[in-house]
Parts: C-alpha cells; sequence; structure tokens
C-alpha cells in the first residue's frame, strides 16, 4: 500500500466537546473509521473533560513522516488549528459544518465575529490543499463547490437521534404540566441565544400569535447564550412587545430536561437567519413534535419535507403556520408520518453507511490519482 492510500485517518478538531454535535460526530466518526480497518485518533486544540481522554492534545500530533497517513479536519470555526493542518504534508480531507457568515456577528460578538471571519479565509485556505471535502448538507456542499473544493460529497452528521428519545426529567415535566393547565399552545426553540439564530424573531412571532390567536400562548427557548449583549437584547425586547411574562429563557439543560420539553411543546419554532444542519430539528422530529421553520441556508435540506417551511419571517405568518399545525389534528398526523420517515433517512446506520461509501470514494480517488501518476 502507498502512502497515498491510507492505512490510519486522523481527524484535527480546533475544539472537542461531548455535548456538542460536532464533538458527537468526531467521536463516532472515528469508531467508524477504525471498525473499517483504518488506525484512527482525534487531535484538539481544547476539550471538555467529558472527553479529554478520548483524544490527544494538537501539539501530540508528532512526526509528518508516517506513511500511510491521512489527516481529516473539522471545519467549523477559525483557529490555528487550520494553519498548522494546512502546512502538514499528509494528504488532507475537510469535513465541513459551515461558518455562519461574519456580519451575522460582528455587531454583538465582535470576538466571535472575528473567529468566524478568520473561519470562512481558512475555508479557502484549505480549497487547493484538500484531496476530497465532505459536507454534511447539500447546502454545505454547494459553499465548499463556491469555495473552490474540487471533489466534495455529502454525508450526513453521526448522531444517534433515537437514542435521545429517552425518559424526560419528572420535575421539569411536572412543572411544564402546570404552567400549561391553564391553557395556551407551547411553542418551542432549542439552540443557541444569538443573533443567528433570530431569537428575536420568534418574540415578533409569539406577540402576534397571542394577539390574533392565543392570548394565553408561550415560547420556551432552550440554550446558552452567545456572550451576554444580545441574550439581554432578546429579553429587554419581549419586554418592550408586551411578552415578557410568556417567554422563558430556559438556559442550558440536561438531556432529560430537554426530553420534558420537547415532550411538553406544541410546536418546534426555528427562525434562524443561518444553519448548516441544525440538529434540534430532527430531534424535535424524533420526538414527534411539529416543525415550523423559516426556509434559510440548510434548513430545506434538514427538514426536507416532513415540516412546514416558510418563505419570510413575517410575524403573522409565522402566527398563521403554527395556529394550522397546533389547530389540525390531520395536518399533524401527516407531518408525523413525514417525522418518522425522515428521521429514518437520517438514522445512524444510514449516515454510517453514507459515511463509509463516501470514505470509500476519497480512498478510490486517491488511488486512481497514484495510478495515473
Amino acid at each position: 500500500m502507498t502512502a497515498d492510500v491510507p492505512t490510519r485517518i486522523d481527524q484535527v478538531i480546533p475544539s472537542f466537546a461531548g455535548r456538542d454535535a460536532i464533538g458527537q460526530h468526531t467521536l463516532r466518526l472515528r469508531d467508524l473509521l477504525r471498525t473499517e480497518g483504518f488506525g484512527s485518533e482525534i487531535f484538539y486544540v481544547s476539550a471538555s473533560a467529558d472527553v479529554e481522554g478520548e483524544g490527544r492534545p494538537l501539539e501530540e500530533l508528532g512526526d509528518a513522516d508516517e506513511a500511510g497517513r491521512w489527516l481529516l479536519y473539522q471545519l467549523s470555526i477559525g483557529s490555528h488549528a487550520a494553519e498548522v493542518f494546512a502546512r502538514r504534508p499528509e494528504r488532507k480531507l475537510v469535513n465541513y459544518h459551515n461558518i455562519t457568515p461574519v456580519e451575522l456577528l460582528r455587531r454583538w460578538e465582535p470576538e466571535v465575529g472575528e473567529e468566524v471571519r478568520v473561519g470562512r479565509s481558512q475555508l479557502s485556505m484549505l480549497a487547493p490543499l484538500t484531496a476530497f471535502a465532505i459536507a454534511v448538507s447539500a447546502y454545505n456542499e454547494r459553499e465548499l463547490i463556491d469555495a473552490g473544493y474540487a471533489t466534495t460529497a455529502v454525508a450526513p452528521l453521526l448522531i444517534d437521534y433515537q437514542a435521545l428519545v429517552t425518559e424526560p426529567d419528572r420535575a421539569t415535566s411536572r412543572r411544564l404540566a402546570e404552567e400549561r393547565s391553564g391553557g395556551g399552545a407551547d411553542l418551542l426553540f432549542v439552540g443557541k441565544v444569538g443573533p443567528h439564530k433570530a431569537e428575536h424573531d420568534l418574540i415578533m412571532a409569539l406577540a402576534a400569535y397571542r394577539r390574533l390567536y392565543d392570548p394565553q400562548a408561550r415560547l420556551r427557548i432552550v440554550g446558552g447564550g452567545l456572550g451576554t449583549a444580545y441574550p439581554a437584547a432578546v429579553e429587554r425586547f419581549a419586554e418592550a412587545a408586551g411578552v415578557g411574562g410568556a417567554v422563558e429563557f430556559a438556559g442550558s439543560v440536561t438531556h432529560e430536561q430537554l426530553v420534558a420539553y420537547y415532550r411538553a411543546c406544541d410546536v418546534f419554532v426555528c427562525l434562524s437567519e443561518h444553519e448548516g444542519f441544525c440538529v434540534p430539528l430532527v430531534e424535535a422530529m424524533a420526538h414527534r413534535l411539529p416543525v415550523v421553520a423559516y426556509g434559510a441556508a440548510a434548513v430545506p435540506d434538514t427538514v426536507g419535507d416532513a415540516g412546514l417551511l416558510l418563505p419570510s419571517k413575517d410575524p403573522a405568518l409565522v402566527a398563521a403556520a403554527v395556529r394550522r399545525v397546533v389547530g389540525d389534528a390531520s395536518l399533524r398526523s401527516v407531518l408525523a408520518e413525514a417525522e418518522i420517515a425522515r428521521v429514518e433517512e437520517l438514522s445512524l446506520a444510514r449516515s454510517q453507511a453514507r459515511t463509509v461509501e463516501v470514505i470509500r470514494q476519497a480512498v478510490s480517488a486517491a488511488g486512481c490519482a497514484v495510478s495515473a501518476s
């Protein structure tokens, strides 16, 4: 076996976190590569305590003369890890999770804005150095192609969505049931509270929904804040819109608490400006929670025909879509069937099979290149 055909594929990731979707994906990809007969380790710049022992610091990447070694970079943010990766002589793969456009973040979080600006420049910088690039959505693949990547393919995130459907936290379930007992629909969004997630648009949609259809409706936002400026502004905005008491900012929660929210709420509403995949959409579908979403970026790729996709975020339009889902049992039944099918399409087994197919495609392409030389 030549040095151009791998015996091992090691991964490089800037931030390795066990509760993060990209961190879970990276772990499962390592295990999948090992199952397929490749040696594989994870090298990180930083790691959360729960997965620190599952990888090694980037400084331990070692000598670059190991025959048969390829490197795969998990690209989702700007990092000096990309510069280290670029300088290495090994054959390179990129797994692209998308990078939020800088204009969505710079005003609120300048440091994060700079990180994504650097990430976007590194996306282009790595294009001529990369033998094969894998995108987790068709939207991301289009960005890879636009950035100059010559050979690309789509393979979804390696997430076990069915394993997320577990027993809910009892205390959270009781509290939510008590709050619902007086009536009113519950709208749910799960994700970082940040300008790219556009929780301010959710506030406007809730205000319209309460004014037009259901004055007792509530909005539950689950997820930590990206910095402090935007989350504080959204809370002030909710008060100014007259719905402050109807919006719960739950912050970060345990998995069992999150399940309680998915089980208790009536509809999942996503009005994000930008998503490279959006795992909570699939989590909601796995819990048979109807989805209403603004069709931006990768959201249509992720939802497919298993939710109501909106062409705009006009508050009256969003409110009408939510009302239709909440009030139409037959529509909810149709959506539930579509969700079952969509979650199966994105199941861990199918995503693993597709990833193996793509890795073999990358290896085959390298073999052809070796033969041609």
